[in-house]
């Protein structure tokens, strides 16, 4: 019997892993700053051929050209390709006028046949462009995303860097007005993005380039075939994990920044984050030989990494295990659960602490408009424990039913997110979502994403790129 409890304490404690992670990984991010790029914006920047993948983007396709080409960049360096994936809208119109006002520089790409995927829609552009020697790196970009005026030149300059294959930049929720999933989401991409991928410029490993932003020498992308993988909902990590595994190193500049429009409503963030969470199981898999091993894949696999990767990947699993293990202990020796109930609470009280506000320290600007997102984002029932647990002079009875309900909250948190996300599809219920996501929290929402991206892919459920609707939503840019 002793042994089967200390095999329950092994599995609570490997629930500590995640949040370990988050507390190494702003560590990391803050000895960033102390890592100083020699370079300066000086010298020929390289030639770019921005590639943007467009269907039925009539709301947003003007406004994401027209900051493109008011970037501080030589505009003989750079060219605009819209590949338009047989749009129905206006898309190809407003395009068209384009490429008649900047001529040479604005061109207008239009397969014949679309609806095959974001993937196929780029290598169209890549294979239309390739024959043309003008090009020294491929920008590939959302067709909503906003760039600021600087950021190309803050990506740009890391090519000279000859061992640099590909730069990806800071992606920003900018819809405006914010609605309280916006807000989440900046909170989410402050971590994600400004901490998470500092610490991976660190470690010399990065997970993904940003979808929204992805600068690649032309050299790298050649080195790995000259195409985007089709395969997977994850292209743009794979592309991320096959540039490194080829040698090259990818790069995070953080004051890159690119605004995008996120989804305001639970169901269209659950498509998109169903995809990414699908996408993230197919690499885990397809890159399985990278993981622990150093000697073959450098840094990609190294523990760190992997500590980072399978934090996220694996959330899920860590949180219905720590549930039931304690529940197991419970049932066991009620007394010695509250004593691992609390070694893992602590781990907890720490990264929670620690973690939201070095996101806050990180991006100051977001700190101000969603702090309250921030406090909330494991959400309210979850802090309430984390205080209860952290109060002095606060005794955990064993025999009490609300013992109970803390050691289940940890995977039930994802079941009540899950009904929160059902109940979003019903029309009299929407105005409940927003409180309940608050009290529910918006990481078990993310987890219960992930776990149902799990299930689809154990079914071979059918893989669709859906795309998530844009309105031209980003609001003035600096």
């Amino acid at each position: 019997m002793r042994a089967l409890e200390w095999i329950l304490v092994v599995f609570v404690l490997a629930a500590t892993l995640p949040p370990i992670a988050g507390v190494y990984q702003f560590l990391l991010a803050g000895l960033h700053r102390f890592h100083r790029d020699p370079l300066q914006l000086t010298g020929r920047p390289p030639r770019v051929a921005v590639v943007v993948p467009a269907w039925n983007e009539a709301a947003v396709i003007l406004r994401t050209i027209e900051y493109l080409l008011a970037l501080d960049y030589p505009g003989e360096a750079l060219r605009v390709y819209v590949v338009d994936d047989a749009s129905t809208d206006a898309t190809p119109e407003i395009v068209g006028n384009l490429v008649r006002t900047h001529p040479g520089i604005v061109h207008h790409l239009r397969r014949a046949r679309g609806g095959e995927g974001k993937a196929h829609t780029i290598n169209y552009g890549l294979r239309e462009i390739s024959a043309d020697g003008w090009y020294e790196a491929i920008m590939v970009i959302d067709a909503d995303v906003i760039f600021t005026s600087s950021s190309l030149r803050l990506m740009t300059r890391h090519l000279a860097h000859p061992d640099v294959g590909a730069v990806t930049a800071y992606i920003k929720e900018g819809s405006a007005p914010k609605n309280y999933l916006n807000r989440f989401i900046a909170f989410e991409y402050a971590t994600a993005q400004a901490g998470a991928r500092r610490a991976q410029n660190m470690l010399g490993a990065q997970a993904c380039l940003a979808g929204g932003a992805q600068l690649i020498r032309r050299e790298s992308l050649e080195a790995i075939g000259g195409q985007i993988d089709t395969s997977t909902l994850a292209e743009d990590t794979v592309t991320t994990f096959r540039i490194q595994l080829a040698g090259q190193r990818v790069v995070f500049e953080p004051y890159a920044i690119v605004w995008a429009e996120e989804p305001r409503e639970v169901v269209a963030l659950w498509k998109q984050r169903l995809r990414w969470g699908r996408g993230n199981v197919q690499v885990t898999l397809r890159f399985r030989s990278v993981w622990f091993h150093r000697a073959s894949a450098k840094r990609l696999g190294g523990i760190s990494f992997a500590l980072i990767w399978f934090s996220v990947t694996l959330m899920p699993v860590f949180m219905v295990t720590a549930s039931a293990s304690l529940i197991g202990l419970f049932l066991l020796n009620a007394t010695f659960s509250v004593h691992v109930f609390r070694a893992l609470w602590f781990v907890n009280q720490v990264s929670y602490l620690f973690v939201t506000l070095s996101s806050f320290s990180v991006d100051p600007a977001m700190a101000r408009v969603c702090w309250r997102e921030g406090i909330a984002f494991p959400g309210l029932i979850s802090v309430a424990i984390i205080v209860w647990a952290a109060v002095p002079g606060v005794r955990l009875a064993a025999s009490t039913p609300e013992l109970l309900f803390v050691y289940a909250w940890m995977s039930c948190s994802m079941v009540a997110a899950y009904l929160a996300k059902q109940l979003s599809e019903w029309s009299p219920a929407r105005r409940l979502i927003a409180p309940l996501i608050y009290v529910v929290g918006y990481g078990p929402l993310l987890c219960a994403m992930t776990a149902v991206a799990y299930k689809k892919e154990l079914q071979g459920a059918e893989m669709r790129w859906e795309k998530t609707e844009k309105i031209g939503a980003v609001g003035e840019i600096a």
